[in-house]
């Protein structure tokens, strides 16, 4: 397996599976993005069998090149349309919704935009963290591509380098600066916030922040799994797959890393705002495949 997933998030999940099916599996633990790339280089003479990716629009790149093959039905029929594959080749594990985190001391959410395009005003300089390396913020920026277009993403992009942003290896460490004051908002995955407040308590002071109306910053995004042509062992591949999709991992995701089961009836945590209550935009997260496109403009603008 090649997982753009990070191991403390998913090894624990990766070693039930291995204790329950007797399959041993070898992980190879990565950047979503490089890992799609060798992926794409090794092709048909790749050692993998399953790409476990970070967002869906690594899946979509690796599927584009056709070197994924196409999932059985009842697997993909768990997961509602927009979290897998038009095609089939792909689908979501589990959900990830993107926010501004937000101090609590120095913010409230009415001191917080409409819109994440309007975070490049003056008025935020010194006070963002973004971690541009970040493979879901990258999927966010191919999202703002796709959403409001080339020039509004590269407006965008350096109306936040002028406003002097801080730059984090990760989310993580975002959320840190967040509840430190070193910063007073930063843009992240929903869950970071949960895992934070499971560890240190409700006075840690940060809390998240769900854009509306669509907005490109309320992208809801999917960890998922495609199979690859050249697998060897495609039989032991769907049967971590279904187990993927099962209850029990399910609700590994929904109680462990915080993140939004996609199977119904698996409960998330108590205060998380509902996946049907986001007011994410509707675009077919199948579409967010040109990350070279987005690579490029980041180094462009300077970011990268």
């Amino acid at each position: 397996m090649y997982s753009g997933r990070n191991e403390e998030l998913v090894g624990p999940i990766i070693e039930r599976f291995e204790e329950e099916s007797g399959i041993d599996v070898e992980v190879r633990y990565g950047d979503t993005a490089e890992l799609a790339s060798t992926i794409s280089e090794e092709g048909a003479n790749s050692p993998a069998d399953i790409f476990f990716a970070q967002d869906a629009g690594a899946l979509g790149a690796v599927s584009d090149r056709g070197l994924l093959r196409e999932l059985p039905g009842d697997a993909l029929n768990q997961v509602e349309e927009r979290f897998r594959d038009p095609n089939g080749r792909w689908i979501g594990t589990s959900g990830r919704a993107r926010v501004v985190a937000y101090n609590t001391d120095a913010l409230s959410e009415e001191d917080l935009p409409n819109s994440i395009l309007d975070f490049t005003g003056p008025e935020w300089r010194d006070k963002i963290g973004w971690a541009p390396t970040n493979g879901s913020f990258q999927a966010f920026v191919t999202a703002l591509r796709l959403i409001e277009g080339e020039d509004t993403a590269r407006e965008w992009l350096e109306g936040i380098q002028a406003n002097n942003p801080k730059v984090y290896e990760n989310n993580v460490a975002i959320l840190e600066g967040v509840g430190s004051g070193e910063i007073q908002v930063g843009f992240v995955n929903h869950y970071y916030l949960f895992r934070k407040l499971a560890e240190e308590g409700e006075d840690f002071p940060a809390r998240n922040y769900y854009l509306k109306n669509g907005d490109p910053g309320a992208l809801v995004n999917v960890a998922g799994i495609g199979i690859l042509n050249s697998s060897d062992n495609a039989t032991e591949a769907e049967e971590f797959l279904n187990f993927m999709l099962s209850d029990e991992a399910q609700r590994y995701f929904a109680d462990e890393t915080f993140e939004y089961p996609l199977i119904e009836g698996v409960p998330t945590e108590a205060e998380l705002v509902p996946l049907s209550e986001i007011e994410a935009p509707n675009i077919n997260l199948g579409g967010l495949d040109d990350l070279e496109g987005t690579l490029d403009l980041l180094r462009e603008t300077g970011v990268l």
